[in-house]
Protein backbone atom coordinates (compact mmCIF):
# COMPACT_ATOMS: atom_id res chain seq x y z
CA UNK A 1 0.00 0.00 0.00
CA UNK A 2 0.91 3.46 -0.98
CA UNK A 3 2.27 5.12 2.96
CA UNK A 4 0.29 8.39 1.48
CA UNK A 5 -3.10 6.90 0.66
CA UNK A 6 -5.90 5.98 3.15
CA UNK A 7 -7.31 2.73 2.89
CA UNK A 8 -10.79 3.96 1.23
CA UNK A 9 -11.90 0.37 2.14
CA UNK A 10 -11.33 0.74 5.34
CA UNK A 11 -12.98 4.13 5.52
CA UNK A 12 -15.84 3.04 3.71
CA UNK A 13 -16.81 0.24 6.42
CA UNK A 14 -15.82 2.77 9.57
CA UNK A 15 -18.62 5.36 7.81
CA UNK A 16 -20.88 2.16 7.66
CA UNK A 17 -20.37 1.71 11.29
CA UNK A 18 -21.59 5.24 12.50
CA UNK A 19 -25.06 6.10 13.23
CA UNK A 20 -27.54 5.87 10.39
CA UNK A 21 -28.86 9.51 11.40
CA UNK A 22 -29.54 12.96 9.67
CA UNK A 23 -25.74 13.16 9.47
CA UNK A 24 -25.14 10.12 7.01
CA UNK A 25 -26.16 11.70 3.81
CA UNK A 26 -23.43 14.17 4.17
CA UNK A 27 -20.79 11.62 5.62
CA UNK A 28 -21.71 9.57 2.46
CA UNK A 29 -21.13 12.75 -0.04
CA UNK A 30 -18.12 13.48 1.93
CA UNK A 31 -16.62 9.86 1.39
CA UNK A 32 -17.26 9.56 -2.53
CA UNK A 33 -15.50 12.96 -2.94
CA UNK A 34 -12.50 11.97 -0.79
CA UNK A 35 -12.01 8.42 -2.26
CA UNK A 36 -11.77 10.29 -5.70
CA UNK A 37 -8.96 12.60 -4.13
CA UNK A 38 -7.37 11.17 -1.41
CA UNK A 39 -5.27 13.26 0.81
CA UNK A 40 -2.79 15.54 -0.38
CA UNK A 41 0.63 14.75 -1.20
CA UNK A 42 3.45 16.89 -1.52
CA UNK A 43 3.18 17.22 -5.24
CA UNK A 44 0.61 19.46 -4.75
CA UNK A 45 1.56 23.06 -4.76
CA UNK A 46 0.35 23.94 -1.60
CA UNK A 47 1.64 20.58 0.38
CA UNK A 48 4.59 20.48 -1.36
CA UNK A 49 6.49 21.05 2.60
CA UNK A 50 4.77 18.98 4.54
CA UNK A 51 4.31 15.26 3.77
CA UNK A 52 1.14 13.98 5.72
CA UNK A 53 2.68 9.97 5.57
CA UNK A 54 3.03 9.68 9.37
CA UNK A 55 -0.95 10.78 9.75
CA UNK A 56 -1.82 8.71 7.07
CA UNK A 57 -0.17 6.03 8.69
CA UNK A 58 -1.89 6.82 12.01
CA UNK A 59 -5.45 7.18 10.39
CA UNK A 60 -5.29 4.14 8.42
CA UNK A 61 -4.16 1.89 11.62
CA UNK A 62 -7.47 3.50 13.56
CA UNK A 63 -9.51 2.91 10.53
CA UNK A 64 -8.50 -0.82 10.62
CA UNK A 65 -9.33 -1.15 14.22
CA UNK A 66 -12.96 0.75 13.44
CA UNK A 67 -13.45 -1.74 10.50
CA UNK A 68 -12.85 -5.04 12.86
CA UNK A 69 -15.47 -3.24 15.52
CA UNK A 70 -12.46 -2.83 17.90
CA UNK A 71 -12.99 0.77 17.86
CA UNK A 72 -16.46 0.62 17.85
CA UNK A 73 -17.18 1.53 21.74
CA UNK A 74 -14.67 4.25 21.58
CA UNK A 75 -17.12 5.87 18.36
CA UNK A 76 -20.32 5.63 19.77
CA UNK A 77 -18.79 6.79 23.39
CA UNK A 78 -20.14 10.69 24.10
CA UNK A 79 -18.71 10.32 27.13
CA UNK A 80 -15.66 12.64 28.45
CA UNK A 81 -12.55 11.06 29.72
CA UNK A 82 -11.51 11.90 33.25
CA UNK A 83 -8.32 13.18 31.38
CA UNK A 84 -10.56 15.66 29.69
CA UNK A 85 -11.91 16.90 32.76
CA UNK A 86 -8.89 17.65 34.84
CA UNK A 87 -7.33 19.32 31.92
CA UNK A 88 -10.75 21.37 31.61
CA UNK A 89 -11.12 21.92 35.57
CA UNK A 90 -6.85 23.40 35.19
CA UNK A 91 -7.36 25.40 32.44
CA UNK A 92 -10.31 27.29 33.87
CA UNK A 93 -8.85 28.37 36.80
CA UNK A 94 -6.17 29.51 34.76
CA UNK A 95 -8.19 31.51 31.99
CA UNK A 96 -11.57 32.91 33.01
CA UNK A 97 -14.21 32.05 30.33
CA UNK A 98 -17.18 30.21 29.88
CA UNK A 99 -15.40 26.58 28.63
CA UNK A 100 -17.29 24.22 26.73
CA UNK A 101 -15.38 21.00 26.74
CA UNK A 102 -15.15 18.42 23.20
CA UNK A 103 -13.38 15.41 23.54
CA UNK A 104 -12.36 13.29 20.93
CA UNK A 105 -14.77 14.69 18.33
CA UNK A 106 -17.45 14.57 20.84
CA UNK A 107 -19.11 17.45 22.60
CA UNK A 108 -19.27 16.91 26.33
CA UNK A 109 -23.07 17.71 27.65
CA UNK A 110 -22.13 18.48 30.74
CA UNK A 111 -20.13 21.94 29.99
CA UNK A 112 -23.03 22.65 28.18
CA UNK A 113 -25.53 22.32 30.73
CA UNK A 114 -22.88 24.15 33.35
CA UNK A 115 -22.79 27.00 30.65
CA UNK A 116 -26.69 27.13 30.07
CA UNK A 117 -26.73 27.84 33.93
CA UNK A 118 -25.12 30.90 33.50
CA UNK A 119 -27.82 32.15 31.75
CA UNK A 120 -26.17 34.38 29.18
CA UNK A 121 -27.72 36.72 27.13
CA UNK A 122 -28.11 36.62 23.56
CA UNK A 123 -25.97 33.55 23.19
CA UNK A 124 -26.44 29.63 22.17
CA UNK A 125 -24.79 26.48 21.71
CA UNK A 126 -25.90 23.33 21.37
CA UNK A 127 -24.47 20.02 20.50
CA UNK A 128 -26.41 19.09 16.56
CA UNK A 129 -25.46 15.02 16.70
CA UNK A 130 -27.45 13.55 14.62
CA UNK A 131 -30.09 16.81 14.06
CA UNK A 132 -31.38 17.37 10.30
CA UNK A 133 -31.10 20.89 11.00
CA UNK A 134 -26.85 21.08 11.11
CA UNK A 135 -26.03 21.67 7.61
CA UNK A 136 -21.95 22.24 7.52
CA UNK A 137 -20.21 23.04 4.50
CA UNK A 138 -18.68 20.22 2.80
CA UNK A 139 -15.72 21.75 1.95
CA UNK A 140 -13.63 21.55 -0.97
CA UNK A 141 -10.61 20.53 0.13
CA UNK A 142 -9.62 16.91 1.06
CA UNK A 143 -8.73 17.64 5.11
CA UNK A 144 -12.42 18.81 5.60
CA UNK A 145 -13.82 16.15 3.24
CA UNK A 146 -12.32 13.15 5.50
CA UNK A 147 -13.42 15.40 8.49
CA UNK A 148 -17.01 15.17 7.57
CA UNK A 149 -16.89 11.60 6.53
CA UNK A 150 -16.25 10.60 10.28
CA UNK A 151 -18.18 13.06 12.00
CA UNK A 152 -19.90 12.48 14.05
CA UNK A 153 -20.91 15.55 16.32
CA UNK A 154 -20.86 19.49 15.73
CA UNK A 155 -21.13 22.05 18.06
CA UNK A 156 -23.04 25.63 16.92
CA UNK A 157 -22.64 28.81 19.03
CA UNK A 158 -24.42 31.93 18.01
CA UNK A 159 -24.35 35.54 19.79
CA UNK A 160 -27.44 37.49 19.09
CA UNK A 161 -27.55 40.51 16.70
CA UNK A 162 -26.41 43.48 18.96
CA UNK A 163 -25.36 41.17 21.96
CA UNK A 164 -21.46 41.89 23.65
CA UNK A 165 -20.43 38.76 25.75
CA UNK A 166 -19.14 40.04 29.13
CA UNK A 167 -15.96 37.09 28.71
CA UNK A 168 -14.73 35.34 25.95
CA UNK A 169 -16.20 31.67 25.49
CA UNK A 170 -13.48 29.03 25.71
CA UNK A 171 -13.63 26.01 23.32
CA UNK A 172 -11.24 23.30 24.89
CA UNK A 173 -11.14 20.59 22.49
CA UNK A 174 -8.68 17.41 23.94
CA UNK A 175 -8.37 14.32 22.64
CA UNK A 176 -6.54 11.06 24.59
CA UNK A 177 -4.52 8.34 22.78
CA UNK A 178 -4.54 6.39 25.97
CA UNK A 179 -5.89 2.78 24.53
CA UNK A 180 -4.27 2.70 21.18
CA UNK A 181 -3.85 4.63 17.69
CA UNK A 182 -6.50 6.76 17.94
CA UNK A 183 -8.16 9.86 15.06
CA UNK A 184 -10.78 12.69 15.91
CA UNK A 185 -13.03 14.81 13.53
CA UNK A 186 -13.90 18.19 15.41
CA UNK A 187 -16.42 20.61 13.73
CA UNK A 188 -17.30 23.83 15.15
CA UNK A 189 -20.03 26.26 13.55
CA UNK A 190 -19.77 29.82 15.00
CA UNK A 191 -22.76 32.61 13.67
CA UNK A 192 -22.27 35.82 15.08
CA UNK A 193 -25.22 38.46 14.08
CA UNK A 194 -25.41 41.73 13.07
CA UNK A 195 -23.10 44.12 15.34
CA UNK A 196 -22.85 41.47 17.99
CA UNK A 197 -19.48 41.32 19.99
CA UNK A 198 -17.58 38.61 21.29
CA UNK A 199 -13.76 36.86 22.09
CA UNK A 200 -13.41 33.51 21.52
CA UNK A 201 -10.45 31.00 22.64
CA UNK A 202 -9.77 27.60 20.92
CA UNK A 203 -6.92 25.45 23.05
CA UNK A 204 -6.41 21.94 21.60
CA UNK A 205 -4.18 19.49 24.04
CA UNK A 206 -3.81 16.09 23.83
CA UNK A 207 -2.35 12.95 26.12
CA UNK A 208 -1.67 9.64 25.87
CA UNK A 209 1.38 7.20 24.57
CA UNK A 210 -0.56 6.48 21.61
CA UNK A 211 -0.01 7.93 17.82
CA UNK A 212 -2.67 10.62 17.64
CA UNK A 213 -4.37 12.81 14.67
CA UNK A 214 -6.87 15.19 15.12
CA UNK A 215 -9.03 17.25 12.20
CA UNK A 216 -10.73 19.60 13.48
CA UNK A 217 -12.62 22.46 10.89
CA UNK A 218 -13.99 25.38 12.49
CA UNK A 219 -16.77 27.55 10.43
CA UNK A 220 -17.18 31.31 11.04
CA UNK A 221 -20.02 33.52 9.79
CA UNK A 222 -19.70 37.44 10.72
CA UNK A 223 -22.60 39.51 9.85
CA UNK A 224 -22.61 43.47 9.28
CA UNK A 225 -21.25 44.91 11.79
CA UNK A 226 -19.77 41.97 13.71
CA UNK A 227 -16.66 41.95 15.69
CA UNK A 228 -14.98 38.72 16.70
CA UNK A 229 -11.33 39.15 18.67
CA UNK A 230 -9.65 35.00 18.26
CA UNK A 231 -7.11 33.19 20.12
CA UNK A 232 -6.44 29.94 19.25
CA UNK A 233 -3.79 27.57 21.30
CA UNK A 234 -1.99 24.80 19.99
CA UNK A 235 0.07 22.80 22.85
CA UNK A 236 -1.06 18.81 22.18
CA UNK A 237 1.88 16.25 22.91
CA UNK A 238 4.72 16.11 20.58
CA UNK A 239 3.92 12.86 19.65
CA UNK A 240 0.89 13.66 18.36
CA UNK A 241 -0.56 15.20 14.81
CA UNK A 242 -3.12 17.93 14.26
CA UNK A 243 -4.57 19.38 10.81
CA UNK A 244 -7.17 22.67 11.50
CA UNK A 245 -8.43 24.60 9.08
CA UNK A 246 -10.84 28.06 9.51
CA UNK A 247 -12.80 29.25 7.16
CA UNK A 248 -13.83 32.98 7.85
CA UNK A 249 -17.08 34.43 6.00
CA UNK A 250 -17.27 38.80 6.06
CA UNK A 251 -19.43 40.96 6.14
CA UNK A 252 -20.41 44.55 5.58
CA UNK A 253 -18.11 46.91 8.30
CA UNK A 254 -17.11 43.18 10.12
CA UNK A 255 -13.84 42.80 12.01
CA UNK A 256 -12.17 39.85 12.44
CA UNK A 257 -8.92 39.57 14.81
CA UNK A 258 -6.85 36.18 14.94
CA UNK A 259 -4.41 35.45 16.84
CA UNK A 260 -2.67 31.60 16.62
CA UNK A 261 0.10 30.23 19.21
CA UNK A 262 1.78 27.24 18.35
CA UNK A 263 3.72 25.31 21.05
CA UNK A 264 3.33 21.80 20.70
CA UNK A 265 2.31 18.69 18.36
CA UNK A 266 4.89 17.03 15.83
CA UNK A 267 3.28 17.42 12.42
CA UNK A 268 0.83 20.59 12.54
CA UNK A 269 -1.01 22.08 9.65
CA UNK A 270 -3.26 24.99 9.83
CA UNK A 271 -5.01 26.67 7.10
CA UNK A 272 -7.05 30.14 7.66
CA UNK A 273 -8.89 30.91 4.82
CA UNK A 274 -10.99 34.60 4.93
CA UNK A 275 -13.33 35.17 2.55
CA UNK A 276 -14.31 39.23 2.40
CA UNK A 277 -17.60 39.46 1.16
CA UNK A 278 -19.05 43.41 1.41
CA UNK A 279 -17.06 46.12 1.73
CA UNK A 280 -15.97 48.02 4.54
CA UNK A 281 -14.76 44.55 6.16
CA UNK A 282 -11.49 44.22 8.04
CA UNK A 283 -8.90 40.99 9.11
CA UNK A 284 -6.22 40.61 11.15
CA UNK A 285 -4.05 37.73 10.89
CA UNK A 286 -1.19 37.02 13.50
CA UNK A 287 0.97 34.10 14.85
CA UNK A 288 3.37 32.81 16.41
CA UNK A 289 4.58 29.18 16.16
CA UNK A 290 7.82 27.79 18.47
CA UNK A 291 9.50 24.64 16.94
CA UNK A 292 12.53 22.68 18.27
CA UNK A 293 13.36 18.64 18.22
CA UNK A 294 11.89 17.31 14.98
CA UNK A 295 8.51 19.31 15.02
CA UNK A 296 7.21 20.47 12.00
CA UNK A 297 4.56 23.68 12.04
CA UNK A 298 2.83 24.46 8.54
CA UNK A 299 0.71 27.72 8.56
CA UNK A 300 -1.23 28.41 5.07
CA UNK A 301 -3.10 31.62 4.92
CA UNK A 302 -5.91 33.27 2.36
CA UNK A 303 -7.69 35.80 2.12
CA UNK A 304 -9.63 36.66 -0.85
CA UNK A 305 -10.61 40.86 -1.47
CA UNK A 306 -13.71 40.12 -3.25
CA UNK A 307 -14.88 43.47 -2.97
CA UNK A 308 -13.18 47.07 -1.11
CA UNK A 309 -12.55 48.97 0.16
CA UNK A 310 -11.39 46.48 2.51
CA UNK A 311 -8.51 45.60 4.34
CA UNK A 312 -6.08 42.52 5.69
CA UNK A 313 -3.00 42.54 7.53
CA UNK A 314 -1.15 39.28 8.21
CA UNK A 315 2.59 39.06 10.86
CA UNK A 316 3.43 35.49 11.84
CA UNK A 317 6.70 35.01 13.53
CA UNK A 318 8.82 31.20 14.03
CA UNK A 319 11.67 30.51 16.55
CA UNK A 320 12.93 27.08 15.13
CA UNK A 321 15.23 25.11 17.43
CA UNK A 322 17.10 21.56 16.73
CA UNK A 323 15.89 19.97 13.53
CA UNK A 324 12.68 21.62 13.49
CA UNK A 325 11.08 22.62 10.32
CA UNK A 326 8.49 25.23 9.55
CA UNK A 327 6.47 26.49 6.71
CA UNK A 328 4.54 29.63 6.13
CA UNK A 329 2.50 30.41 2.78
CA UNK A 330 0.07 33.66 3.48
CA UNK A 331 -1.33 34.59 0.04
CA UNK A 332 -3.41 37.80 -0.42
CA UNK A 333 -5.95 37.19 -3.33
CA UNK A 334 -7.36 40.82 -4.74
CA UNK A 335 -10.23 39.85 -7.00
CA UNK A 336 -10.82 42.43 -10.23
CA UNK A 337 -13.33 45.00 -8.92
CA UNK A 338 -12.03 44.96 -5.06
CA UNK A 339 -10.66 48.71 -5.38
CA UNK A 340 -9.69 50.45 -2.32
CA UNK A 341 -7.58 46.88 -0.62
CA UNK A 342 -5.05 47.31 1.81
CA UNK A 343 -3.29 44.02 2.45
CA UNK A 344 -0.42 44.11 4.25
CA UNK A 345 1.59 40.64 5.10
CA UNK A 346 5.29 39.67 6.73
CA UNK A 347 6.80 36.60 7.88
CA UNK A 348 9.91 36.66 10.59
CA UNK A 349 11.63 33.83 11.89
CA UNK A 350 14.59 33.26 13.83
CA UNK A 351 16.84 29.90 13.48
CA UNK A 352 18.49 28.90 16.63
CA UNK A 353 20.02 26.02 14.99
CA UNK A 354 21.82 25.76 11.97
CA UNK A 355 19.65 22.17 11.62
CA UNK A 356 16.51 24.64 11.68
CA UNK A 357 14.44 24.82 8.37
CA UNK A 358 12.03 27.62 7.59
CA UNK A 359 10.04 27.70 4.23
CA UNK A 360 8.19 30.72 3.70
CA UNK A 361 6.28 32.36 0.90
CA UNK A 362 4.05 35.08 1.24
CA UNK A 363 1.96 35.85 -1.63
CA UNK A 364 0.27 38.83 -3.23
CA UNK A 365 -2.18 37.87 -6.51
CA UNK A 366 -3.81 41.23 -8.03
CA UNK A 367 -6.46 41.88 -10.47
CA UNK A 368 -7.34 45.38 -9.27
CA UNK A 369 -5.72 48.84 -10.14
CA UNK A 370 -6.76 51.38 -6.70
CA UNK A 371 -5.00 48.67 -3.62
CA UNK A 372 -2.83 49.40 -1.64
CA UNK A 373 -0.74 45.96 -1.08
CA UNK A 374 3.22 45.14 0.18
CA UNK A 375 4.99 41.91 1.75
CA UNK A 376 8.07 40.67 2.69
CA UNK A 377 9.93 37.96 4.70
CA UNK A 378 12.81 37.81 6.96
CA UNK A 379 15.33 34.81 8.24
CA UNK A 380 18.36 35.36 10.65
CA UNK A 381 19.96 34.48 13.93
CA UNK A 382 20.20 35.91 17.21
CA UNK A 383 22.42 38.81 16.58
CA UNK A 384 25.92 38.43 18.09
CA UNK A 385 26.60 41.56 19.29
CA UNK A 386 23.23 42.17 21.03
CA UNK A 387 24.40 38.45 23.16
CA UNK A 388 27.97 39.49 23.77
CA UNK A 389 25.79 42.65 24.96
CA UNK A 390 23.96 40.92 27.58
CA UNK A 391 26.19 38.57 28.53
CA UNK A 392 28.63 41.40 29.62
CA UNK A 393 25.55 42.43 31.61
CA UNK A 394 26.37 39.32 33.99
CA UNK A 395 23.87 37.15 32.06
CA UNK A 396 24.78 33.82 31.01
CA UNK A 397 24.51 31.97 27.25
CA UNK A 398 21.41 30.55 28.27
CA UNK A 399 19.55 33.15 29.84
CA UNK A 400 20.89 36.39 27.19
CA UNK A 401 19.46 34.15 24.16
CA UNK A 402 15.61 33.88 26.27
CA UNK A 403 15.94 37.60 26.45
CA UNK A 404 16.00 38.40 23.14
CA UNK A 405 13.99 35.48 21.98
CA UNK A 406 11.32 36.67 24.47
CA UNK A 407 11.27 39.77 22.82
CA UNK A 408 11.40 38.54 19.14
CA UNK A 409 8.05 36.45 20.27
CA UNK A 410 6.49 39.52 22.62
CA UNK A 411 5.28 41.85 19.32
CA UNK A 412 3.41 38.25 18.66
CA UNK A 413 1.70 38.26 22.04
CA UNK A 414 1.15 41.97 22.25
CA UNK A 415 -1.28 41.34 19.10
CA UNK A 416 -3.90 39.34 21.00
CA UNK A 417 -6.05 41.11 22.49
CA UNK A 418 -8.65 38.72 24.44
CA UNK A 419 -6.57 39.74 28.14
CA UNK A 420 -8.32 36.86 29.57
CA UNK A 421 -5.44 34.23 28.15
CA UNK A 422 -2.80 36.65 28.08
CA UNK A 423 -0.81 35.62 30.96
CA UNK A 424 -1.69 32.05 30.79
CA UNK A 425 0.31 32.20 26.90
CA UNK A 426 2.89 34.12 28.13
CA UNK A 427 3.64 31.34 30.71
CA UNK A 428 3.58 28.78 27.73
CA UNK A 429 5.75 30.88 25.67
CA UNK A 430 8.36 31.31 28.38
CA UNK A 431 8.57 27.34 29.19
CA UNK A 432 8.94 26.85 25.33
CA UNK A 433 11.63 29.79 24.83
CA UNK A 434 13.39 28.36 28.19
CA UNK A 435 13.98 24.68 26.09
CA UNK A 436 14.69 26.48 22.77
CA UNK A 437 17.27 28.95 24.31
CA UNK A 438 19.22 25.74 25.91
CA UNK A 439 19.41 23.97 22.93
CA UNK A 440 21.22 27.08 21.08
CA UNK A 441 23.89 25.48 19.05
Amino acid sequence: MNTTAIDTGLLERAVDKLPADALMPLRLKALRSFSETGFPTTRHEDWRYTNLAPIVEVSNLWLRDAAAGIAEATINDAAINDAAMEYASELASRIDAYWIVIANGMVHKASLTRLAGHALRGFDAVSLAGDDLMQPASGDDPMTRFNTALLRDVLRMTIRADNTLEKPVGLLIFDDASDGAALSQTRVIIETERNSRAEIIEYHASSGGHPHFANAVTELDLASGAAVNYVRIQNRDTAHFQSGRLMARLHRDSTFRHTAFDLGGGLIRNDVDVDILEPGASVELYGLYLASGQQHIDNHTRVDHRVGPAASTEEYRGILGDRSRCVFNGKALVHRGADGTDARQANHNLLLSEKAEIDTKPELEIYADDVKCSHGATVGQLDKSALFYLRSRGLDRDEAAQVLTRAFAATILAKSSVQAVRNHVESLIDQRLQTLAGGLS
